[in-house]
């Protein structure tokens, strides 16, 4: 048996990779995170897969469904939901196959803050205002490292994408307040990339209300930076004033 972590992307079912779609195409086995995963990709299964929903398992439940296939020819495919290294919860299952000697491998996806960035038309590393992106959450039931709250984070102003926390949408807005300037800009995106996509945008000072009245509460990444809007710098890499590797600077 081989156990694949695959990426299934954000939820455009065309957002997944090759590799993946062929791996889902092969599998025997597919244990999927039905609350977070487009059912229309299980349609690359064949007829005779064993297509097993994970959302009401715990790891022991998962780990007991591969503990089942050891020992055929199996191929088994994790289906998670964006990029799996994002709160993907692999490392916890990956320790178990090594413990048990069994083959994986993990085969990346597209995550959720990219297809954000897509629907925002937005580049979250700009010249002169942020070559930084940093990836987060706020702390709630899961509390994160000291020293890596959003409020010690916010005061470096980086492009920030913050995941699982737009039910914490006032709370959030405070943090950032702590480093941010009141308009700076910010924009909520839901279900990002699905049919029914949608994007909220405002600044710190209304963009709470704005998700509030929206009804947003859950699947949504949050981008705040001022790469959403506003002057920045050329970028070198296309400057005919600028000597690189491949081309020397050219006089205007």
């Amino acid at each position: 048996m081989k156990v694949y972590f695959v990426g299934a992307g954000p939820g455009n079912p065309e957002l997944i990779t090759v590799k993946g779609q062929r791996l889902l195409q092969e599998a025997d086995v597919v244990i999927y995170a039905g609350s977070l995963i487009n059912p229309v990709l299980l349609d690359n299964c064949r007829p005779e897969c064993r297509r097993i929903d994970s959302a009401d398992l715990s790891l022991e439940e998962v780990t007991e469904l591969y503990r089942e296939v050891d020992g055929s020819d199996s191929i088994v495919v994790r289906l998670h939901s964006g990029e799996p290294s994002l709160y993907g919860a692999i490392k916890e299952q990956i320790d178990w196959l090594h413990q048990q000697g069994i083959d994986y491998e993990v085969v990346p996806g597209v995550s959720s803050f990219s297809a954000s960035a897509a629907a925002l038309s937005a580049e979250l590393t700009l010249p002169g205002i942020s070559q930084t992106v940093v990836i987060t959450r706020m702390a709630g039931r899961t509390p994160v490292p000291r020293g890596q709250e959003i409020s010690s984070l916010a005061e470096h102003t980086p492009t920030m994408c913050i995941f699982l926390s737009v039910h914490m949408i006032e709370n959030l807005v405070d943090e950032l307040k702590t480093g941010y300037p009141e308009d700076t800009p910010v924009a909520v995106v839901e279900r990002a990339s699905w049919p029914d996509e949608r994007v909220v945008r405002g600044t710190l000072s209304d963009i709470a209300v704005k998700v509030k009245e929206a009804g947003i509460n859950k699947t949504a990444m949050i981008v705040v930076g001022g790469v959403l809007d506003g002057t920045y710098e050329r970028s070198k890499l296309y400057d005919p004033e600028f000597t690189h590797g491949y081309r020397k600077a050219k006089n205007r």
